[in-house]
């Protein structure tokens, strides 16, 4: 029987907030204690992140170590998990190279994630190469731990598509059947869904936008957060009738309580009038803080020994290294270049 694995995995180019956490971070975990997959491998994507920040490399290696200790504090476990750097299992960037020769550059140019990307990071005429590359480099981190299945969400799916491609085309080319095609997985609908930044419900929660709430926030800095989010703008006095649409403080209700009931009560009565905006965002503190008060205290007592992190990561990246070794030989088997292996 064919194993069922898991690759998945971030850019360390900030902390990560509770987008992430409602996004991805928390259905990571659930995949992890369900039990249903015989590897699960997470990657801090810290060469990824270089494609464009290469000139200020000290950015993505801080933050590497913040990515680690939110896997661990949300409940990523070591011993259930590999969590590993991508710069640190150099088969990936050999196996990218292999794959680069499957693949035209105008098929990379027309993959709308990278064009919706370099829209987005307002590249101009200096588009680094490496970054219209980089679907390839993924396609090598997905084959080569034989990933079989992919949480992502939709914007991705070009993505996977692209290295379904690139396996299939490395088979047919080598009469092999060494590359896994993998599949999405999509989290249940309102499970994984995109938060809007605290600034405004069309503007999405980003690093780069420094809009989010943050896993590693205080108390008090997530509560100075909520108490600046926007509400409805014409809501100014307590009897005033609010406006529920584009209220980013309901939004985030919608997302965390647990007692929908009462979030659609309170939506009733603020829309009445008699419900002022201090009352909404209290509460939101009390539903946020339910949930990121234990993670938030377990990650300062991680901090505490960032040795202790390194140490697991260092572990972790000697597996995904010797994970991915294999695949590599099997790759050079099938392109008859292993030279050597008989010597």
């Amino acid at each position: 029987m064919d194993k069922k694995i898991i690759l998945t995995g971030d850019r360390p180019t900030g902390r990560l907030h509770i987008g992430h956490y409602i996004g991805s971070l928390r259905n990571r975990v659930e995949l992890q204690n369900s039990n249903k997959f015989d590897e699960i491998f997470v990657m801090i994507a810290d060469a990824q992140a270089l494609t464009d920040n290469a000139k200020n490399p000290k950015k993505v290696q801080e933050n590497v170590l913040e990515v680690a200790l939110d896997y661990l504090a949300v409940g990523l476990n070591p011993e259930k998990t590999t969590i590993f750097i991508q710069s640190q299992v150099p088969q990936l960037a050999e196996l990218s190279q292999y794959y680069a020769n499957l693949v035209s550059i105008s098929r990379l140019e027309r993959n709308p994630t990278v064009k919706t990307e370099i829209k987005q990071k307002n590249f101009g005429e200096s588009v680094p190469s490496g970054f219209v590359f980089y679907p390839i480099s993924q396609a090598a981190d997905i084959t080569a731990f034989k990933a079989t299945t992919i949480p992502v969400g939709e914007d991705q799916a070009p993505m996977i598509e692209l290295t379904r491609e690139i396996a299939r085309s490395f088979n047919q080319t080598y009469g092999s059947n060494v590359l896994v095609e993998p599949e999405m997985f999509l989290a249940e609908e309102g499970i994984s869904r995109r938060l809007p930044g605290i600034d405004g419900i069309n503007s999405k929660m980003s690093k780069s936008l420094n809009n989010g709430i943050y896993l590693a926030d205080s108390y008090e800095e997530m509560k100075a957060k909520v108490m600046k989010m926007y509400t409805d703008p014409d809501h100014i006095r307590v009897e005033d009738p609010g406006k529920i649409e584009g209220n980013v403080v309901f939004a985030y209700l919608d997302v965390f309580a647990k007692d929908k009931q009462k979030v659609e009560e309170m939506k009733a009565h603020y829309q009445k009038g008699g419900l002022g905006d201090v009352a909404v965002k209290m509460y939101l503190v009390e539903v946020l803080d339910e949930i990121l008060k234990p993670i938030r205290e377990k990650r300062e007592e991680l901090a505490k020994n960032p040795e202790e992190v390194y140490k697991m990561l260092a572990i972790g990246s000697e597996k995904a290294r010797a994970k991915a070794q294999e695949t590599l030989e099997e790759i050079k088997d099938a392109m008859q270049i292993n030279y050597f292996k008989d010597l």
